[in-house]
């Protein structure tokens, strides 16, 4: 690729907008295009290696090992991770929450432990847990949200106990845009012994992640939000960790050696990757993370600082509209409700003047009713789209009229 090329002019590289404007697709947070690079990874993996990775003593098999075990070289290096033991693929952020969640309360919470959540989190970040408080007795407390849709640490100083073993929580919200300052409050919650859980769902696709600048205990991301195929997602456990704690599933590859009456376990990363994986997905997602890193995180983050500035200057300046979330560090999110007209109408309506956003609770109900807007309309923004579509966008907002669908 050629780095002189503007990064405006990404989007000549995703087949589905064919060149062609007339449609803007503003629901990347939901998920995000497939460039020619990540398409063309996985058919020439399917049209030139297709087998079943290492235990194949063929050629095939060995390519195909090959390609997936670089791929996890490439997300270890993507994330600064310090090993490529310390990377389980799974299918999506989601699983990775689920395989974390119920390893690690199996494994160390007891009755009456407490895990800390924030107000802000995902269903994919919150019920996990719930289920897990349920299985083992521990006791959910929350951080709550302040009017400007930021987390107020004041109150988190006031959730530490001794019983406190894990904090999760998201990186930047799904809802408000809202950047958290997980740098600090890692280092505030390992002061006290106790593991941090990053939601990087939102995060790791728009801006620089380093597991070991954050030192964080776990990271859940997924492969669809960042260019990559569905089905593909990354938990990042350190690795002294992800050796304590038990298998997530049991089959074929997890183990070392099988009994009529026991099991060992296979080592690090195997023990946790349970079956045939999603190989052609994750030679996809490696082949989207080389698609980000050859523009670079550093200019995907500035482009959409200046898209999110542009469209959040400009839903301010709308009368009839309220943005939820104004923190001070945000991504490129913004949800937002038209005085009079239900989200969904008014996401149907932009539909037809050629705009693709999301309209309901984003998978945050709790967050939902805390702001009084059980549905919203969301834009999200990745680095191919431009400054032309959010003022189009813009203009659109500003020239509806009441409507009823």
């Amino acid at each position: 690729m050629n780095l002189k090329r503007s990064i405006e002019h990404s989007a000549l590289d995703f087949p589905i907008f064919n060149g062609d404007e007339s449609y803007v697709y503003l629901d990347n947070a939901a998920t995000t295009q497939k460039p020619k690079a990540v398409l063309e990874a996985i058919m020439d993996y399917y049209s030139n290696c297709n087998a079943n990775v290492y235990r194949a003593i063929h050629r095939w098999g060995e390519e195909s090992t090959r390609r997936y075990e670089e791929a996890r070289q490439t997300v270890a290096a993507f994330i600064g991770a310090s090993s490529t033991d310390e990377i389980i693929f799974t299918s999506g952020a989601t699983d990775s929450i689920n395989l974390a969640a119920t390893v690690y309360c199996q494994r160390y919470i007891e009755p009456g432990d407490e895990i800390i959540l924030t107000e802000m989190e995902h269903h994919s970040n919150l019920v996990p847990w719930q289920i897990q408080g349920e299985r083992t007795g521990a006791v959910l407390k929350f951080i709550p949200v302040d009017e400007s849709g930021e987390l107020n640490l004041e109150v988190l100083k006031t959730l530490w106990s001794p019983r406190t073993k894990l904090l999760a929580l998201t990186h930047m919200s799904n809802v408000l845009g809202t950047i958290n300052p997980v740098k600090e409050i890692i280092k505030l919650a390992h002061e006290r012994g106790v593991k941090v859980l990053i939601d990087g769902a939102q995060s790791v696709p728009h801006i620089k992640v380093d597991v070991q600048d954050l030192n964080c205990d776990f990271l859940a991301f997924s492969g669809h939000k960042m260019c990559g195929p569905t089905g593909t997602g990354v938990l990042y456990g350190k690795r002294e960790l992800l050796d304590e704690l038990p298998p997530f599933r049991g089959g074929g590859e997890m183990i070392r050696s099988v009994f009529l009456d026991h099991s060992e376990w296979n080592s690090l990363p195997h023990k946790f990757e349970a079956g045939t994986p999603n190989i052609a997905g994750v030679v996809g997602l490696a082949a989207a993370v080389h698609y980000l890193q050859s523009w670079g995180m550093d200019r995907i983050e500035e482009q959409e600082k200046i898209l999110t500035k542009r469209l959040i200057r400009g839903l301010d300046s709308l009368e009839e509209y309220t943005l939820y979330g104004k923190g001070r560090h945000r991504g490129g999110i913004a949800a937002f409700t038209r005085k009079g007209t239900h989200s969904h109408d008014l996401t149907q309506y932009l539909d037809s003047k050629g705009f693709a956003l999301r309209a309901g609770h984003h998978c945050a109900h709790p967050l939902a009713r805390k702001l009084n807007a059980l549905s919203t309309t969301r834009a999200s923004v990745y680095f191919y789209n431009n400054v032309g579509q959010i003022d189009s966008l813009l203009k659109t907002l500003a020239e509806a009229e009441e409507f009823v669908l």
